[in-house]
């Protein structure tokens, strides 16, 4: 969970000054990439590391240590050839999706550039599921904060210097007449620089790691690990790929029912009619959907530390410690989320005027938008560990039945909200969609485990979080009375806001102890 904040930061440190230098237009470059990279990269790689996790701590937890080796080595086999197919399938998808999606073929440049990152992701996802499913996370740890610094230095040196030697650059790329489109591109170079800074960690590890052989003879034959790796990776990939339909479901919906429907927004200046759509698109997409994505980062590394003491309980058949630990989880979760949506719902323009000095209007656009996303993004921070734990008792198929329906959710929400309320249509959709999903997810562990999660708890943290948000309020209000610096504001409402919070989880639950 540390490494997860600590990559979130340097996420922050890459995605906040980049969006300041691309600005909307170029934001919307950028997203379009994202929009197809991502969905490609949950096919092949998000359910990777859950099943070798999954499989890696079945084997420890039996005695078969030599098994969980095999198991690795062969899912390096598999899942290698698998992201090739899935790199060289974005590259050559790069045109064609970016003319006939969004109707911008500025963007094909930024697709290709991110394609490697699929086959390097596969084979640091492999490494990372090996050493969760031991229940040792200070790989996965240590690898996301490389990433992350390469990702921050590779990325925006890149998008920097091709920014400021635009005249020359640009004459290299004829087919290219915007320059913003070479600078996203560069910039998102620094994601692949850093899924290979990923890979070179784990070759370094595997150096320097001692492999201790042994006679041991109670393994499984290739064909059977194969057959469960896929069996458990592949319901998993599709369910993240229907996640990720969200971002697509977004970019389409945005950009065509704005176009079409058109919109209140004026379009500020530099910026024309006919690229509106695009730049409230990118200005959503870069700016309130960045906040947005900070905190179930976290919880969904959360979520990665629950699944293999899960797995363990499970297979031991210890109901009382399966209890006990998924209702850890879920509460820990919340505990994480609730502050930080209270304190962006009543500090969002502030938070946003800090983080993205340079681009006012594109901020204008998206302060409603976050808002309105906050109580999503709870429902999707308390998700995340609930799919994991599915997982975790062989329920792989159930999140992404959750995931197509929510999804379906997000597409009617978009159609129906969008013509009516703009971009905040789309916010208040993810909202619904994913209050939809943790429902389920819910309702479907408790039903597949048998445990019972005491709701009383969960209800004392979301009263802490209303208790948070009022004091944030009011400290923020009393703070502008006497027009103290915005910086000020964000920091002297946190404070209060967070001592609220914590002595309310702390009397609460006490109390809740004592009963």
């Amino acid at each position: 969970m540390l490494s997860a904040v600590a990559a979130k930061v340097l996420g922050a440190l890459f995605k906040i000054p980049l969006t300041n230098i691309l600005g909307g237009i170029g934001m919307s470059y950028f997203s379009c990439a994202y929009s197809l990279f991502m969905p490609v990269y949950a096919l092949t790689v998000t359910g990777v590391s859950s099943a070798v996790a999954r499989m890696t701590a079945q084997s420890m937890a039996l005695g078969m240590a030599e098994n969980a080796k095999k198991i690795r080595r062969t899912a390096l086999v598999i899942f290698s050839v698998t992201g090739l197919a899935g790199s060289i399938f974005t590259f050559v998808l790069a045109k064609p999706f970016s003319v006939y999606s969004v109707n911008s073929p500025q963007a094909a440049a930024a697709v290709a550039m991110i394609s490697p990152a699929v086959f390097f992701g596969c084979i640091t996802a492999v490494e990372r599921g090996y050493y969760e499913g031991l229940s040792n996370m200070y790989p996965t740890a240590l690898s996301q904060v490389a990433e992350g610094v390469v990702k921050v230095f590779g990325g925006l040196w890149l998008c920097g210097y091709v920014t400021a030697h635009s005249e020359s650059i640009i004459r290299l790329f004829p087919a290219i007449t915007d320059v913003r489109a070479l600078a996203a591109a560069a910039g998102i170079m620094g994601v692949t620089l850093s899924s290979l800074g990923a890979v070179l960690f784990f070759a370094v590890l595997r150096l320097f790691s001692r492999c201790e052989n042994s006679d041991e003879r109670t393994v499984m034959s290739r064909r059977r690990i194969t057959r469960e790796l896929i069996g458990t990776a592949l319901p998993t990939g599709v369910s993240a790929l229907v996640t990720n339909l969200t971002a697509l479901i977004d970019m389409w919906t945005v950009i065509g029912c704005i176009s079409y429907f058109g919109t209140s927004v004026k379009a500020p200046a530099g910026v024309s009619e006919a690229e509106l759509p695009h730049f409230i698109y990118g200005s959503f997409a870069g700016i309130a959907l960045t906040v947005f994505n900070l905190v179930p980062s976290v919880t969904n590394m959360l979520g990665k530390g629950a699944l293999s003491c899960i797995t363990d309980h499970w297979e031991c058949g210890s109901r009382t410690a399966l209890e006990k630990s998924s209702s850890q989880a879920i509460l820990t979760s919340l505990v994480i989320a609730v502050p930080a949506a209270a304190g962006i719902i009543v500090l969002a323009p502030e938070i946003m005027e800090f983080l993205f000095p340079r681009q006012s209007d594109e901020v204008v656009v998206c302060i409603n938008a976050l808002r309105l996303m906050m109580p999503g993004m709870v429902f999707l921070c308390v998700s995340y560990p609930l799919f994991s734990m599915l997982q975790a008792i062989g329920k792989s198929i159930l999140p992404l039945k959750i995931m197509l329906v929510g999804s379906t959710v997000k597409l009617v929400g978009n159609l129906v909200l969008i013509p009516s309320m703009g971009v905040d249509g789309a916010a208040f959709s993810t909202t619904i969609c994913y209050g939809v999903i943790l429902a389920l997810s819910l309702i479907a562990f408790v039903r597949s485990s048998g445990v019972h999660i005491n709701i009383a708890p969960l209800m004392g943290v979301v009263y802490a979080g209303m208790m948070c948000g009022g004091t944030a309020y009011l400290t923020a209000s009393v703070a502008e009375s006497h027009r103290i610096d915005g910086t000020a504001v964000i920091l002297l409402s946190a404070l209060t806001g967070g001592i609220t919070y914590v002595l309310s989880v702390f009397f609460t639950i006490k109390k809740q102890s004592h009963i």
